[in-house]
């Protein structure tokens, strides 16, 4: 493997590993969540390259989908609410079904 791609690698898997540690969350949670063992968590974490990139990709939906729910929760515990804020700034409430999920 060439040495920058294998650096590459390592970079990727310590932002990897930043993430997760910037939501508080353990390398069981997010082997949970991308139904995978910890074990696999630490080598994407480390930038192992015989660990699929399917397996970075499920890594990275479980990192995100955990932050985006933290992040709703840190708004709803200061007050926001996403009526409010599109009433607000759009004239008007957009119903849940209307939402792009």
């Amino acid at each position: 493997m060439p040495r920058a791609l294998s650096q590459n690698l390592k970079i990727m898997g310590e932002q990897i590993m930043l993430a997760r540690k910037r939501r508080h969350l353990s390398m069981q949670d997010i082997a949970d969540r991308a139904t995978v063992t910890r074990l696999t968590v630490s080598k994407v974490e480390h930038g192992d390259p015989t660990v699929s990139m399917g397996i970075y990709a499920r890594v990275l939906f479980a990192l995100d989908a955990l932050g985006r729910q933290l992040q709703d929760a840190e708004l709803l515990r200061n007050g926001w609410s996403s009526e409010s804020h599109e009433a607000r700034f759009n004239g008007r409430v957009v119903k849940d079904e209307d939402k792009v999920k």
